[in-house]
This record gives structure tokens, sequence and C-alpha cells, in this order.
């Protein structure tokens, strides 16, 4: 089988970049169950057999979208905790709180698209998809933390992952930058008020 050019894949790259934009507007505007591929499509500037030949479906293109985004959060978290740990941040919870003002920035930046995933309108099986990734963004803010096994380091974990997640929906629906940041500085400052390493470590 012949391999593709550097230019096709080029292409592929940009078809699929193009689609994944178009979804994102009509999905933020309409919803999912009363989104149409026509119109993304339309948008895209596409075809409708194109979009099928890249996702499948609208429900998979719903999904990449998704999985893009959730993407987009964990590369930034990650960037900005090892950035900390560079400048000689070692204390846990300042490297929880990096990697937690990155995902919020986000947040804030791709309102529009925390609001879809928020809002409960999505495909069948989304839901689920959505509170295992909730249980595995715990699992690695336990990681993270240095958090024991035991019953209370995981629930204190799970209350400031919850924080982090409640900020997340308040700066999606700020109707100002300022308000945004002023939720997350709350937030901030909530998680270090509770300094959650004092149990892990006290007898």
């Amino acid at each position: 089988m012949a391999r593709k050019s550097s230019w096709e894949w080029s292409r592929t790259a940009q078809t699929r970049k193009s689609m994944l934009q178009a979804a994102r507007e009509v999905f933020s505007e309409h919803g999912f169950a009363e989104s149409n591929v026509a119109e993304v499509v339309a948008r895209a500037g596409s075809s409708v057999g194109s979009l099928y030949h890249h996702f499948g479906g609208k429900t998979e293109l719903f999904l990449a979208l998704y999985e893009d985004h959730q993407a987009a959060h964990e590369q930034a978290s990650a960037a900005s905790v090892a950035k900390a740990r560079k400048s000689g941040v070692d204390d846990p919870v300042e490297l929880l709180i990096a990697g937690a003002r990155a995902y919020l920035d986000g947040v804030w930046e791709r309102r529009d698209l925390v609001r879809l995933f928020i809002d409960g309108d999505g495909p069948p099986g989304f839901e689920l998809l959505r509170r295992t990734r909730g249980r595995e963004w715990v699992r690695q803010n336990a990681v993270l933390l240095g958090a024991g096994g035991d019953a209370l380091a995981r629930f204190t974990v799970a209350v400031l992952t919850s924080i982090i997640g409640e900020a997340a929906r308040e700066v999606a629906t700020s109707d100002t930058e300022e308000e945004a940041r002023e939720v997350i500085e709350a937030a901030m400052k909530l998680i270090r008020r509770l300094d959650p390493l004092k149990d892990f470590t006290d007898d």
C-alpha cells in the first residue's frame, strides 16, 4: 500500500481540525441532540462523506471534541507542574495548585466547550465516560500529593478535586474574565486553607 505524502497527511490533519472547529461551534450553539452533521460539514467546507470517513458519525465527532479538550487540559496542567518543579517548587500542594490554575485557565479559554460538556446533553454513554475521567483525575491528584491509600486520604483528595471541578463550572459561566479570575483565586485560597497534607503526615 502506498504511503501518504507529507502533503496528504497535512491535508488530512487540516480537514480534521476544520471539522472539529465547526463541530465546536454547532454543538455549542445547539447542543448535541439538536445538532446535525449537515450544518457541521457546511461550516467546515467539507462533505458528509468526509466527516464519516474521519469520525464515523455525530457521536464520534462529539467524543473526539471531548478527547481533544481533555488532552489540552492535561498537557497544560502537566506543563505547569513541570515548570513549577523546575523553578524549585517541591510542596505537593503548591504543585497541585500550579496544575489546577493551568486547568482553570483552560476552562476560561474554552468555556463554550466546558458548558457543552457539563450540561448533560451528550450521546449515550457520555456521562459514564465523564465519571470515569473524573475518577482518573482524583487518582492523578492523589499521586501528585503523595496521598496514602486510606479512606481519609482518598476522601481529602476527592474533596480537593471537587473544589477544582466546581470552580471550573463557575469559571465557565462567569460573565467576565475578571469574575473568572476571582473564582480561580478563591479556589486556590481554599485549597491552601484545607492544608490536606497535614492529615496525611500527622499521627
